[in-house]
C-alpha cells in the first residue's frame, strides 16, 4: 500500500478541496447520526402523549432522586468505613466508585435541569402532537440538508481525484520521456498505454472511493457508534466481540485481491500488446492469411483475463457477505443482551455491568438503530474494498516505471559546448545492450568538422548504434565520444541534441498540420522559414498542389495520408529548418521510390556541405555524397577511405559493393 499511499498525497497539493470535502463528509455523518437519534424522541415522549416539558421534567426529578441516593450511599459508606489497613486498599476502591457514581449523577441531574429551564421551558413547550411534529419536520430538515452536503462531498470529492490523477499522468508523462530508449524497446508501447490508460483508471476510481466512501461511511459510522455509546458504552463494547476475527478476515482477503489485481492487470497489458501488434500489422496478417491465428492469440489472451477477474469476483462475492454477517451478529448481541438488561430491569449479565442504570424501551431501541445505521456504510464500504486493492495494485505497477533511474542523464557538473566547429571523435568505444554480447568493439573514429561520412556493412554490424551514440540514445560502455574534444557525457542532454539533426529509416510525423511537422524542434519558426525548408527539400511543391489544406493540411497518424517520398521530405525539410551543425543520416532513402530517391538526393548534396554529416546507408548513390567511407562488421572497423580506395584494398568491402550495390548501380 505504500505506493498508493504515494499518490493520496498527490492529494494534499489541494488543501482547500481537501478540506471542503472533509468538511463536507462530517456534516453528512453528523446528520447522519442525529437523524437516526431522532428515533428517541418519538418513542419516549411523543407516543406516549407527553409533552417535551413533562419528559425533561421528569428525567430532572429521576435524575435529583438518583443523586440522592448517590449522596446517601456514599455517606453511609464512608460513616461505617473501617480504618483496618487490611482492608483499607478495598474500602477506598468502594469509595471511588460510589463517588463517581454520585458525580455521574450530579453531572445529569445538572445537564437536563439546565435543558429544561433554558431551553425547553421557554421555548419547545408544546403539545403532544406539535411535538410530534416538531422532531418529524426537523428530521425531514436534516435529511434535506445531509443531502445538500453529500451533493457537494461528492463533488468536491471529483475534483480533488481528478486533480491529482491530472498531475500523476503528467508526471508519468514526463518520467516516460525522459527514461531510456532501451526501455521503451523492452516494455513496448502496449505496456506504457495499459498503466496509462487502465491502470489510471483503477487508480481514479480508488482515488474517488477512498476520498469518498472511505472518508464519509467511516464517519458516518462513528457518528452512530458514539450515539450508542452515548446510550451505554459498556453494551456498546459487548456487540462488537465479533469485530477482531473480521479484521482477520478482510485482512487476508485485501491481499488476496490485491495479488489478484496485480494479475490482472498483466494480463491486459498483454492484451494490449496483442491488439498492437495486429493492427499495426494488419496488412501483414491479411497478406498471410494469418487472421484464424491472431484470432486464436487474442482468444487465449481474453480467457485468461476472464479467469483473472473470475478470481477477483470470487473474492468481491465475500466481502459483502462477511460484512453482513458481522453487522447482523453485532445487532443479535445487542438485541439479546439490551433486551435482557430491560425484561429484567438490571445492569449486569453475568456478573458484567453493562449500564450505569437500567435501560428504558426507548433507550435500548435507539440502540438498536444507532448500531442499525452502521449497517449502510459498512455495506457501502464492502464495495469499496475491492475497488481500494485494484488501485493499490495500479499504483504499484505506475510507481515501478515512475521510480526507474534512466542511465542516460545529464552530468551534475555540465560543460558548455559552442557550436561544433572542429571534429566528432570515437575513441577505443566499446558497447553491448546484453552483457556478453559486444556490438562495438574498440571503435576509434575521427570526423573532421564538415566531413561527411558513410558508413557501410552488413545487417547488425553496429551502425546504426554507432550513429546512436552521438546524441546520447544510449551511453558507451567503455571508452568515449567526443565533440570538438568534449565527452558528449559531459554536455547537457539539450544543448547536446539541439546540435543535431536526425533523418530515420522510419519516418515519423505526428497527426497534424504539414506546417507544424515541420515546424517540429524548432517551434520558433515563422511560417515563412518553414517553407523555405520546405522548398529546399523540395516538398513545397506538392505540400501546395497535392494536399488539400497545403502547409494546413492534417498528415494523419504516423503521416498515413502521404507517401513514403512525401513523409521523407517533410522531414528532411524538418531537419534542414532545424540547421544542425552536425546530420545523422539513418538509411534515410532506404524506403522511398527511385523517383523520391533523386530528389532527397539533390537535396542532401546541398545541405550536407559545411555541415558534419554521419550517413548510414546501402545505397550506392548516398554513397556519392561522402568525403570518406567507413566499413564495418562484428562491431568493428575493417577500413576507411574513398570508395575508389576501398574497391582496391578491402576485400570486404568489395564484397558488399557486389552484392549490395552492383545491382543497384544497374
Amino acid at each position: 500500500m505504500n505506493n498508493f499511499v504515494r499518490s493520496l498525497k498527490l492529494a494534499l497539493r489541494y488543501r482547500y478541496t481537501l478540506s471542503g470535502s472533509a468538511l463536507c463528509a462530517l456534516m453528512v455523518a453528523v446528520l447522519w447520526g442525529g437523524n437516526i437519534g431522532a428515533v428517541y424522541p418519538l418513542v419516549e415522549i411523543s407516543l406516549k402523549g407527553e409533552t417535551l416539558r413533562d419528559w425533561t421534567q421528569k428525567r430532572v426529578e429521576t435524575y435529583r432522586r438518583s443523586l440522592a441516593d448517590a449522596e446517601a450511599e456514599l455517606l453511609a459508606f464512608e460513616q461505617t468505613a473501617t480504618a483496618d489497613p487490611k482492608t483499607g486498599a478495598a474500602h477506598e476502591s468502594t469509595r471511588r466508585s460510589l463517588a463517581l457514581r454520585r458525580d455521574e449523577q450530579a453531572q445529569l441531574y445538572r445537564t437536563y435541569a439546565w435543558v429544561e429551564e433554558a431551553i425547553v421551558a421557554p421555548y419547545l413547550n408544546f403539545s403532544p402532537f406539535a411535538t410530534l411534529v416538531l422532531v418529524i419536520g426537523l428530521l425531514l430538515i436534516g435529511t434535506l440538508v445531509k443531502s445538500v452536503f453529500l451533493v457537494f462531498n461528492q463533488i468536491l470529492v471529483t475534483r480533488l481525484s481528478q486533480m491529482a490523477l491530472l498531475d500523476l499522468r503528467k508526471e508519468f508523462f514526463r518520467k516516460s520521456l525522459r527514461g531510456d530508449i532501451a526501455r521503451f524497446s523492452a516494455d513496448g508501447t502496449s505496456e506504457l498505454m495499459s498503466r496509462f490508460t487502465y491502470d489510471m483508471e483503477s487508480l481514479l476510481t480508488a482515488h474517488t472511493e477512498f476520498f469518498g466512501k472511505l472518508v464519509r461511511e467511516p464517519l458516518k459510522m462513528f457518528a452512530c457508534l458514539i450515539g450508542a455509546a452515548c446510550v451505554s458504552w459498556r453494551l456498546l463494547l459487548f456487540s462488537l466481540i465479533l469485530a477482531p476475527p473480521a479484521v482477520l478476515l478482510i485482512r487476508w482477503l485485501a491481499k488476496a485481491l490485491k495479488r489478484a489485481n496485480r494479475k490482472l492487470m498483466e494480463e491486459m497489458s498483454e492484451m494490449y500488446e496483442i491488439l498492437d501488434e495486429t493492427f499495426q500489422g494488419i496488412k501483414v496478417v491479411k497478406a498471410f492469411t494469418m487472421e484464424r491465428h491472431e484470432r486464436r492469440r487474442f482468444h487465449l489472451s481474453n480467457k485468461h483475463y476472464y479467469r483473472k477477474s473470475m478470481r477477483i469476483g470470487r473474492y468481491d462475492a465475500l466481502t459483502r457477505p462477511l460484512t453482513e454477517v458481522l453487522g447482523i451478529g453485532t445487532i443479535c448481541v445487542a438485541l439479546l443482551a439490551g433486551a435482557y438488561l430491560v425484561l429484567n430491569q438490571t445492569t449486569h449479565i453475568f456478573f458484567i455491568r453493562l449500564s450505569s442504570e437500567p435501560l428504558t424501551l426507548g433507550m435500548v431501541v435507539v440502540f438498536y438503530g444507532m448500531l442499525a445505521g452502521t449497517s449502510d456504510p459498512a455495506r457501502k464500504l464492502s464495495e469499496v474494498f475491492s475497488r481500494l486493492q485494484r488501485g493499490a495494485a495500479a499504483a504499484d505497477r505506475i510507481y515501478q516505471m515512475l521510480d526507474r533511474k534512466p542511465t542516460v542523464k545529464n552530468s551534475r557538473q555540465p560543460v558548455a559546448l559552442p557550436r561544433h566547429h572542429q571534429s566528432l571523435a570515437f575513441e577505443d568505444v566499446h558497447f553491448h545492450y546484453l552483457p556478453g554480447q559486444p556490438v562495438l568493439d574498440g571503435v576509434s573514429l575521427s570526423i573532421r568538422a564538415g566531413e561527411t561520412i558513410a558508413v557501410v556493412g552488413p545487417n547488425g554490424c553496429g551502425k546504426s548504434t554507432l550513429a546512436n551514440l552521438v546524441p546520447r540514445f544510449f551511453d558507451v560502455c567503455a571508452g568515449r565520444v567526443t565533440i570538438d574534444g568534449v565527452d558528449v557525457r559531459d554536455v547537457r542532454l539539450r544543448e547536446l541534441r539541439g546540435q543535431l539533426g536526425l533523418v530515420a529509416q522510419e519516418t515519423m510525423l505526428f497527426d497534424d498540420t504539414v506546417l507544424n511537422n515541420i515546424r517540429y524542434g524548432s517551434p520558433r519558426a515563422t511560417r515563412e522559414q518553414v517553407v523555405a525548408a520546405a522548398e529546399q527539400a523540395h516538398a513545397h511543391k506538392f505540400i501546395l498542389e497535392k494536399l488539400e489544406h497545403g502547409y494546413d493540411t492534417v498528415v494523419g497518424p504516423r503521416g498515413s495520408k502521404l507517401s513514403g517520398g512525401q513523409r521523407q521530405r517533410i522531414a528532411l525539410a524538418r531537419a534542414i529548418l532545424r540547421d544542425p551543425a552536425i546530420l545523422i543520416l539513418d538509411e534515410a532513402t532506404s524506403q522511398v521510390d527511385l523517383e523520391s530517391e533523386q530528389v532527397i538526393h539533390r537535396v542532401l548534396e546541398k545541405f550536407v556541405r559545411n555541415r558534419t554529416t554521419l550517413i548510414i546507408t546501402h545505397r550506392l548513390s548516398t554513397l556519392a555524397l561522402a568525403d570518406r567511407i567507413v566499413v564495418m562488421n562484428a562491431g568493428k572497423i575493417l577500413d576507411v577511405g574513398t570508395h575508389a580506395e576501398l574497391i582496391g584494398r578491402c576485400e570486404f568491402y568489395g564484397r558488399l559493393h557486389d552484392i549490395q550495390f552492383r545491382e543497384v548501380a544497374a
